[in-house]
């Protein structure tokens, strides 16, 4: 009975650190931080991650300016198309009689 107990224990531990290994291999291979004993994330502190990290903010700031962009862009489209027709009529004409006067 005790030779049973011993192995199951064994095989216990065996099984829990192969599916550790495993669980590890996986978050590696799919990009995934690695965390500490607190639950913490640890990231690699080698020069090409920190370079991509820096890639990746420039990339992320562009981005988000080009967004900004699009909002305000997008902002004037939906004026244009919820304004009455005589409103942008209007509008239309006195830039043509501005453009006239300037000639």
């Amino acid at each position: 009975m005790e030779f049973f107990t011993e192995t199951a224990i064994i095989a216990g531990v065996a099984i829990m650190t192969g599916g550790w290994v495993v669980t590890t291999w996986l978050r590696i291979k799919n990009g995934y931080p690695l965390e500490n004993s607190w639950g913490k994330a640890v990231y690699p502190k080698n020069d090409e991650a920190v370079e991509r990290v820096k890639l990746l903010t420039g990339e992320n700031a562009e981005l988000r300016a080009e967004l900004g962009s699009m909002k305000d862009r997008l902002a004037n489209v939906e004026r244009i198309v919820t304004d009455e027709g005589y409103g942008l009529t209007q509008q239309i004409e006195n830039l043509r009689d501005k453009q006239q006067e300037m000639n």
